[in-house]
């Protein structure tokens, strides 16, 4: 019996797409329906804490905050994670290289993929900290990268960088 191989795709098919996609390990996977209000408030509250606490930091700090940015991780795997932190290097087009810490906001439709295919591509290109915000529960889960594997944490301080330290409230995102 012959089995059915689904096509797979490179970042320049990718680039062409019109609609809002993902590409891992060369199969598409697009953003639909659009994200909930609940999603965008998380979204929203969480990237304006991050961006304060960056701000906070002294004039050492060299970390940025990004919202909805392409991160390139190869020919075959491009993700657009809800929120990212950078630090160190400066950002062009879309990310080429690790973020320190990522936050997806779990919806029913993207929350196998976050849990699963994310999780474990973040954990294996070594994404520091990585958080799950889930608007229905008004949970956060944090896991970080402790030798090389995931561990779920509490913490809502993190270091990002020497000079670097982000903070959430997570109380005030759920209100």
């Amino acid at each position: 019996m012959r089995t059915f191989d689904p096509p797979r795709y490179t970042y320049s098919d990718y680039k062409n797409w019109k609609e809002d996609w993902e590409l891992i390990q060369g199969y598409p996977y697009q953003f639909l329906p659009s994200a909930v209000a609940s999603h965008n408030k998380v979204q929203l509250k969480m990237a304006f804490q991050a961006e304060n606490s960056l701000l906070k930091n002294d004039e050492n700090c060299n970390c940025a905050l990004f919202t909805e940015l392409d991160w390139k991780v190869s020919e075959e795997t491009v993700v657009r994670p809800d929120l990212m932190i950078i630090c160190g290097k400066e950002v062009i087009e879309f990310l080429e290289f690790p973020p320190v810490l990522i936050l997806e906001i779990l919806s029913p439709s993207t929350q196998k993929k976050d849990r699963t295919l994310k999780f474990e591509l973040y954990q294996e290109q070594g994404v520091k900290y990585y958080l799950l915000a889930d608007y229905i529960k008004k949970t956060v889960e944090v896991y970080e990268l402790i030798d090389n594997r995931y561990k779920e944490v509490e913490r809502n301080v993190f270091l990002v960088d020497k000079n670097c330290e982000v903070v959430f409230d997570y109380e005030k995102i759920w209100k």
